[in-house]
């Protein structure tokens, strides 16, 4: 069988270059063509010298990438991707959005949030939702996928298992979550320029976050009714990582041993989920390079607080892994294919 031929839209950046890394060790897939406006003429390893001698692969156009591409993943800017689902659609190509185009099923909310509008209503109603540990049935085969976001990724996996089973109230729900610099991506700005984040540690876009509405999306999904949630960003001084510290008010009555019962159901079967012992608490440091997502628990018995805490690698399960899982779903492969990877220890 011929490897799946890949093309990445947008390749010279943060996430596009690590879909390109993510490639080049997948034992059923190939990188085929990769676009940059940018940077357009030159090879990958001349903006990235890490990979020199490794994936040394000329930027050119996106007509090319679509043309040589069985899947085209798409790591741009919100609002440049809808055009080029629609070509790849016409073809019959896999694209794998891993912007926000596609994420939002309400075209009002992406009016609020992005400014923008929805070209192809119909198209939109054919994409899926791309957070493989709960919606996995619905990516099988699907070829228009919206990759979710870092914290939108991180936040549900956190408190999935507790909303499934009922065991926490829906209002009052407080996503209090940190991230590296690398999820601002790679344009600099003033507030990731080395003397403004170094020795600093900030809120941002304090209850004006993008991702907002796609975390209420996802969390309404789940429960069955519609979700607000306060969500506070911060930034890291760190180039990876996600940790979302999450917390909800428990249902009466609700146990420790209930909830570690109902997330050891959820998660147990999940590779790329660990779920902690107790006691333990998830540390960005753990997940780096990885597609995992490690989850702690813990109950503040005074306050009947639950505090569900996850950590990814927003490069990786918060953007390139998971877009590289539904690939891995879209076509029939074995899920964990290219993203088998053993965190640094130190």
């Amino acid at each position: 069988m011929s490897k799946i031929k890949v093309g990445v839209v947008g390749a010279t950046g943060y996430a596009g270059a690590e879909i390109c890394r993510l490639v080049f060790g997948h034992p059923e897939a190939e990188l085929a063509a990769i676009s940059s406006v940018s940077f357009e003429g030159m090879a990958l390893s001349e903006v990235y010298p890490a990979y020199y001698g490794l994936q040394d692969m000329v930027c050119g156009g996106q007509e090319e990438v679509v043309e040589k591409s069985d899947v085209v993943f798409a790591a741009l800017p919100h609002g440049l991707s809808q055009d080029l689902a629609a070509q790849c659609h016409k073809l019959g190509k896999c694209f794998i959005d891993m912007g926000a185009d596609f994420r939002l099923e309400d075209e009002a909310a992406y009016k609020e949030w992005y400014g923008g509008e929805y070209t192809d209503k119909a198209l939109h109603k054919e994409a899926v939702y791309g957070l493989p540990e709960l919606f996995r049935e619905g990516i099988k085969g699907k070829k228009l996928i919206a990759n979710p976001g870092c914290y939108t990724t991180a936040v549900p996996l956190a408190l999935a298992p507790a909303i499934e089973n009922g065991l926490m109230e829906m209002t009052g729900l407080v996503c209090d979550c940190k991230s590296g610099v690398t999820g601002a991506g790679r344009k600099p700005v003033q507030s990731n320029h080395y003397p403004e984040l170094n020795e600093s540690f900030t809120a941002y876009k304090v209850a004006n976050h993008r991702h907002t509405p796609e975390i209420e999306q996802t969390l309404s999904r789940l429960s069955g009714e519609d979700v607000k949630v306060t969500f506070v960003p911060h930034l890291l001084p760190i180039n990876r990582g996600i940790l979302a510290t999450c917390y909800a008010k428990l249902k009466p009555d609700v146990t420790a041993d209930q909830l570690w019962e109902a997330y050891h159901a959820r998660y147990d079967g999940e590779f790329f989920v660990r779920l902690l012992p107790r006691g333990q608490v998830a540390n960005v440091k753990n997940v780096r390079y990885t597609n995992f997502c490690d989850v702690s628990l813990f109950v503040d018995s005074r306050t009947g607080t639950l505090i569900a805490i996850s950590a990814i690698d927003n490069m990786v399960k918060g953007a390139a892994g998971q877009a590289v899982q539904n690939m891995n779903l879209s076509f029939g492969l074995e899920e964990t294919a290219g993203l088998v990877l053993l965190p640094p220890a130190f």
